[in-house]
């Protein structure tokens, strides 16, 4: 088999560290017959001791050589794609169906464990997209720039606070579970990595998502002026009439002040 060289145009680093591939395995935790995705399969490092103890997986792929070599492997279901165009939900229904076959009475709904080494050119929208999947989730494993993750469980007033930390924190649980360094992967990436897990909450606040996105993406445009320049005066044009401290940062404002700011504007139905 010919050697597959690292593309750049997919953002392409390996996994070729065998003592990170167990730590990994190890803090994912797969059981047989869990409806397990992995995302950016590559050249299976990660792929083969999941599929060990899993039984089956599914992975998607979006390099056609790779892919190709996949559908080689009798336990996978290869899903040739940009992951930003995959239905999460249709792939929960689908595995569902399947493990349901010649069973009399349904089994319980089982949620997707979804498990990846993101392409980090893409990273944050690929997470953007699995949010709008999250109901069809069980848990998130993903390894990603170190930077990203640092972003992503960051506390507010501080430096890493961000538009990608509120959209996230309140949807999920998070946690950095594992340092994983460049000389893990070939080609080395210039940065480091981490991994990170993400539980989606078992009971979210109700509110609506498209204007509570609309307004983090406000807040956080020019995060360096008091929020009077910018989400205050979005606030006066939605004819907002409560009570909201603007003479903070973006980055000062706890995820729940965000949460109570939209149930205001606009109860959830």
């Amino acid at each position: 088999m010919t050697q597959h060289i690292a593309r750049k145009r997919f953002g392409q680093h390996f996994l070729s560290d065998s003592g990170i591939i167990d730590a990994i395995v190890r803090a994912i935790d797969p059981k047989p017959g869990d409806p397990m995705v992995e995302i950016g399969p590559g050249l299976a490092a990660l792929t083969q001791p999941l599929v060990e103890r899993l039984g089956n997986l599914t992975v998607i792929e979006l390099d056609r050589d790779l892919a190709k070599r996949l559908r080689g492997h009798g336990q996978l279901t290869v899903i040739e794609s940009d992951v930003l165009k995959v239905d999460f939900s249709l792939i929960e229904t689908a595995l569902s169906a399947t493990k349901n076959i010649a069973i009399t009475a349904p089994a319980p709904r089982r949620k997707l464990r979804v498990v990846g080494n993101l392409p980090y050119n893409i990273s944050t929208p690929i997470l953007f997209h699995l949010l709008d999947h999250v109901d069809s989730i069980e848990d998130q494993h993903f390894m990603l720039q170190k930077e990203v993750i640092d972003r992503m469980v960051a506390e507010p007033d501080t430096s890493d606070f961000s538009r990608l930390s509120v959209m996230l924190q309140w949807r999920y649980a998070m946690e950095d579970v594992l340092f994983v360094p460049p000389e893990s992967f070939d080609p080395p990436p210039r940065v480091d990595s981490a991994v990170v897990r993400m539980l989606p909450l078992a009971e979210p606040p109700a509110i609506d998502q498209a204007l509570f996105s609309e307004l983090v993406q406000v807040a956080f445009s020019q995060r360096r002026k008091l929020l009077r320049h910018t989400l205050g005066r979005w606030l006066e044009d939605k004819g907002f009439a409560g009570s909201f401290d603007v003479q903070r940062r973006a980055q000062e404002v706890p995820v729940q002040d965000y949460l109570d700011l939209v149930k205001q504007l606009r109860p959830a139905q």
